[in-house]
């Protein structure tokens, strides 16, 4: 079995990217491996728009990168506090690093995991359909079948699950 030493987490802040976060830290702590956070920002197309708007909205992207990051930090502080009561310590200290760039899901997931030189890259899916890809995901999808790593992908808690695992 290969070692395991970088784990890229590809999140969309969703809840259910917060449940596979616990799958994470457990993978992390069990191979003693760093975490690598990544929430990519989609850009806004700017075709037929007029001139003006396009630095108004360049900035507004630029803004929301910044914003992420301080959010991703901020979850990361309260969901460890949880997480770190339930499975003990540590857990900030597993994340080297936060990523939030501006592009295409699937195409920055990818790029990070190899830039970054991650063994294992972790993601959870939306389940927001029965015909949606059959049941993942378009970019759980996308990276499951155009990537050479090993990807885990967390599905939807059941409904029934008793965990409370918040928002990171």
């Amino acid at each position: 079995m290969p070692k395991i030493r970088k784990i890229l987490y590809a999140t969309d802040l969703s809840e259910n990217s917060a449940y596979a976060f616990y799958f994470e830290i457990d993978f992390a702590q069990e191979h003693n491996a760093a975490i690598i956070i990544l929430h990519v920002v989609e850009p806004v197309s700017l075709d037929g728009m007029p001139y003006p708007e396009r630095g108004k909205i360049v900035k507004i992207a630029k803004d929301n990168i910044k914003e992420a990051i301080e959010e991703i930090k901020n979850r990361l502080q309260s969901f460890c506090k949880k997480v770190e009561g339930k499975m003990g310590p540590p857990c900030i200290e597993l994340v080297s690093k936060t990523l939030v760039p501006l592009g295409d899901s699937t195409d920055e997931i990818l790029n990070t995991a190899d830039r970054e030189d991650c063994d294992l890259i972790i993601l959870g899916t939306h389940g927001k359909g029965l015909l949606a890809h059959t049941f993942l995901g378009s970019v759980s999808s996308a990276v499951l079948h155009r990537t050479r790593k090993p990807v885990f992908i967390v599905p939807l808690p059941s409904e029934k699950s008793n965990l409370d695992w918040g928002k990171i």
